[in-house]
């Protein structure tokens, strides 16, 4: 990969900021991680909107952007009937909207995605100016795999519905990534290991980027363990480790896919064999491979 000094060809000039929404994305704990980029939409932007604007003003006073009479707009879940014929309206009328999250990146676990839709609906550009987000921080200091992940967001308040909401979740394949209140993750820590086993790897991550950062590894009765009786505070991220593959024989696996080759392709027939066993497609696909069958 190779870096430059150009901007993008939709901004010609970092400290412009040409008509459209602009999704910013806010620090999520260190406020010196907010990028160049997203303080030039913050200083420029026609209008501005954000989940929290007490938290925005305090952003933009840290790094001394003033607001200079622009309009300074909240939009959360509860208000978009109240405050989207104003959007649009600016949005018709070229002008630049900039909307930042309360922490992070917008649309990941945020209010933004009606108004990403109300904007491509109208016809008018939708940007991203990128930057921090507790998915990928999580991701990058949790230790495990991160070639295949899932964000799952919020897992269920109600015990049935978590535990439902987790037994979908105990054979993917991937690493899923969960955002849990501090209150609630030993409930939610307890509800895995029933779905998913004691035994399977975790990290929780608490309070990332931030004075009082933690990051527990181990397997969810480990990190059970860990944090029993204690009273955690700030945002928390847990991760799950993907399911184990099934422990299935080359000769059961032979004859699946013999059977399923009498009616499908090679190809077919392995992908087919894969999902009912919980294997790789490649390892089924190289058995028939290895068997003289042709795709």
């Amino acid at each position: 990969m190779t870096f430059g000094t150009t901007s993008p060809a939709h901004l010609p000039d970092a400290r412009k900021v040409p008509p459209g929404l602009h999704f910013v994305a806010t620090p999520i704990g260190a406020a010196r991680d907010i990028t160049l980029r997203a303080l030039d939409v913050l200083a420029g932007a026609d209008v501005l909107v954000a989940e929290d604007t007490r938290t925005l003003r305090h952003l933009m006073e840290i790094h001394g952007i003033a607001l200079q009479g622009r309009p300074l707009i909240a939009f959360h879940e509860h208000n978009w009937d109240a405050v989207r014929s104003r959007l649009l309206r600016a949005l018709e009328e070229g002008k630049s909207v900039a909307y930042a999250s309360e922490a992070g990146t917008p649309l990941v676990a945020d209010p933004g995605y009606q108004l990403s839709r109300l904007a491509i609906a109208a016809g008018v550009p939708v940007l991203a100016a990128p930057g921090a987000s507790a998915v990928l921080c999580a991701l990058m200091v949790s230790g495990l795999p991160t070639d295949r992940f899932l964000f799952a967001g919020f897992p269920p308040v109600t015990e049935k519905a978590r535990a439902a909401f987790l037994a979908d979740l105990a054979g993917m394949q991937a690493t899923v990534v969960l955002y849990e209140s501090p209150k609630r993750v030993e409930r939610l820590i307890a509800a895995a290991m029933e779905t998913h086993g004691e035994g399977r790897n975790a990290v929780l991550c608490r309070e990332l980027t931030k004075r009082f950062e933690e990051v527990v590894r181990g397997t969810l009765a480990e990190i059970a363990a860990q944090i029993a009786g204690r009273t955690l505070k700030g945002e928390i991220v847990l991760l799950l480790d993907r399911a184990p593959l099934a422990a299935t024989s080359t000769a059961t696996l032979e004859d699946a896919l013999e059977a399923a080759l009498q009616t499908m392709t090679l190809k077919d027939a392995a992908g087919e064999v894969a999902k009912a066993f919980g294997v790789p497609r490649r390892a089924v696909y190289q058995i028939g491979l290895s068997r003289g069958r042709e795709a």
